[in-house]
This record gives structure tokens, sequence and C-alpha cells, in this order.
């Protein structure tokens, strides 16, 4: 297989390495399974262009993106588009994605895992017209997000310090919104301050991911309005994750769900897969089966078809 991978010289942890050496390091470890690579260094206001146009050349049989999460939820939405299979480089701040693929989170792990890996196919999922690898969410981890983008950092660890200032921002006065939720069970009303909808459901005792990406249904997980104790707990919940035994979080498994916010904010925000966009007042989200071609490491591979 001819692979070609595109580095985000400005994303994650590659923007402090020597990815020219990086690169040559690829090329040997693929040449040495026996498949053909090269690399391209791109900055970030350069990378949907480099994806897009690797996605769609007859030369290429797979695609690596390499950069933070972004630029990782981006190179899946192209190769959704393009039919073309994706791997993934672990280089962001927390790699969900990755994690929920059973990729190495070491870099020079994952390219060996890469290369003796095989083709599968993975859910992925649309809010509207947005593809998503990991979740949509509304309300606090928004404000999260959006306070966080506040603050400088230049690096993975500055980025986890910027999180966590912003966590003790966004908790002093918890967001509180309604939202009208329409599945194929029905239609129901919450108050909520917080809203996800996952890529299949998330597995428990560690931070939210999903464990494996082929259940073919959504989870859709809303935290009860709450003070700011209350807050901090499913905080420190999450982090140490046990969150799934708050009683403040409901969870739901669904195909698709249609998410209506009545007295939507002109500047309200959501987060998909880590990055902020507009909130629409009306949200169509659905799970589209094994949608996605990904590499897998081949352990991972013999493990889900058993």
């Amino acid at each position: 297989m001819h692979y070609l991978a595109i580095l985000n010289r400005d994303g994650g942890t590659l923007r402090t390495m020597d990815l020219e050496e990086f690169c040559q390091d690829s090329r040997r470890i693929f040449e040495d399974n026996g498949h053909e690579f090269s690399c391209r260094i791109v900055p970030g206001k350069e990378i949907v262009e480099a994806l897009e146009e690797a996605a769609s050349s007859s030369e290429v049989d797979a695609l690596i993106a390499g950069g933070g999460d972004g630029t990782v939820s981006t190179a899946a939405a192209i190769a959704f588009k393009n039919q073309m299979p994706l791997a993934v480089l672990p280089a962001g701040t927390m790699n969900l994605f990755a994690r929920s693929l059973k990729l190495p989170l070491d870099l020079y792990e994952a390219l060996e895992a890469i290369a003796e890996g095989d083709v599968d196919a993975v859910d992925i999922a649309t809010a509207n017209d947005r593809t998503f690898v990991h979740q949509f969410s509304v309300g606090i981890h928004a404000r999260l997000v959006r306070v966080r983008e506040t603050f400088p950092y230049r690096s993975r660890i500055g980025k986890i310090m910027a999180s966590f200032r912003a966590i003790s921002s966004a908790v002093i006065e918890p967001p509180e919104f309604e939202v009208e939720l329409k599945t194929p069970e029905g239609t129901q009303s919450r108050r909520t301050v917080g809203l996800s909808v996952s890529n299949n459901p998330f597995g428990t005792g560690h931070i939210p991911h999903a464990d494996e990406l082929h259940a073919g249904v959504l989870g859709v997980y809303i935290a009860s309005t709450m003070n700011t104790r209350e807050l901090i707990r499913l905080g420190v919940d999450v982090m140490r994750g046990t969150w799934n035994g708050n009683p403040m979080v409901s969870e739901a498994r669904v195909s698709q769900v249609v998410l209506r916010f009545p007295k939507r904010k002109k500047n309200a925000y959501a987060v998909i897969d880590g990055e902020l966009v507009t909130l629409e007042r009306e949200v169509e989200v659905q799970l589209h089966a094994r949608a996605l071609k990904v590499i897998v490491p081949r352990v991972a591979q013999r493990v889900e078809t058993a």
C-alpha cells in the first residue's frame, strides 16, 4: 500500500518535533513492512487543502493524519467523504479517537502498529452537515473550551494547564438551558447544564471515549441542573473515570436524535471534537454505521472479529 502522511507542523505535539527526521524514521518503518510511504509537512492554515488533495489522489491507498485532535477530526471528515482509509497519529492532547481505535499513544509505536495494521470500517456521526468521530457537546463543555481559548499555551502541558484554569472559571456560574430531544422512542424536554452526543457509547472506568466503534448507536448524556459544588464533583468524576456512576448524569442509546434549543442565545456555541462551532437552533445527529475506513492494529482487528 502507498501511505501518505500529512503532518500539521502547528498541531499537537508535532510542533515541538524535528518533523523531517520523523518522516525519515516513518519511511523506514513502512518500507520495512513492505509499504510505500511519502510525507508532507504543512502549516495549520494549509492542512485542509493538503488532506483533501491527498484523499482524492488515485496514487494514494491510505491517508495518515498527524496533528492535534482538530486535525484528526478534519481528516476523518475528508476520508469519510472520499472513502479513503485513514490512519491516525496520536499527537493531540487527549487522543480520544486513537484510544477508541486501540492505537498505542507513543508516536513511534503507533507508526509500527499502523504499518503492520489492517483496514477496518468503523462508525462515524454527523451533526447536521458536520461529521465527528468523538462527540458533539453543548453547555458546560462549550463554555470550558471557550474560556480555555482565552488563555495562551504553546504545548500539550500548557493546554492541559489552561484547561484546569478554564474549569475553575467555568463552574462558578454553571450554564443552564432547555433542550428538546426527539428520538425514535419519543420526544422529551430537559433543563440541563450540559449535553453530549457521542459516536458510540462511552466506556467505563476511564476518561470519556468509546471502547469500540462498531455498536451502531449514539450515546446521549445529559447532566441535570446543578450548583457549583455538584459540578466540581462531576468534573472530578470525569477525571477519575467514574463519571458514569454520578447520579446527576443520565444516558440513552439511540441511532439518531434531533436536538432543538428553543431559547438559544445568538452567541451560543457547541463543541465538535474539541472545536468550537456556532450552535444552530436545531441539530440532527445521526450515526453512520461502519462508514469510515480506518487502519487499526492487527491485534485490535483480531479481537473485534472474535
